[in-house]
């Protein structure tokens, strides 16, 4: 059954991670593959992954983060810096 969350960037992380207020508890009906997307702004990435993925640098994942929270990242690099998107822009998880 497809499904859909919409939340937004409601803070940067000290390492320049977008942080959402989509909770973890949101997404347990989204499943763990490739048929979960993740959008922002114009950015898409696909996927859920863990703190401690195996992706190679300035790849874009969304981060099932230890804050409790989705966060959007660039391996490596901040994702505030590279895609330059604001405070309160819509995130939609879908599948």
């Amino acid at each position: 059954m497809p499904g859909k969350i919409e939340g937004k960037v409601i803070a940067y992380g000290d390492d320049g991670n977008l942080v959402t207020d989509i909770a973890h508890g949101q997404l347990d009906a989204a499943p763990r593959d490739s048929a979960v997307k993740i959008r922002c702004d114009e950015h898409e990435t696909i996927g859920l992954f863990l703190p401690d993925h195996q992706e190679p640098e300035f790849s874009l994942l969304a981060i099932l983060a230890p804050s409790g929270f989705l966060e959007l990242t660039i391996v490596g690099e901040s994702a505030k810096a590279m895609l330059g998107v604001p405070l309160g822009e819509k995130v939609t998880v879908s599948w």
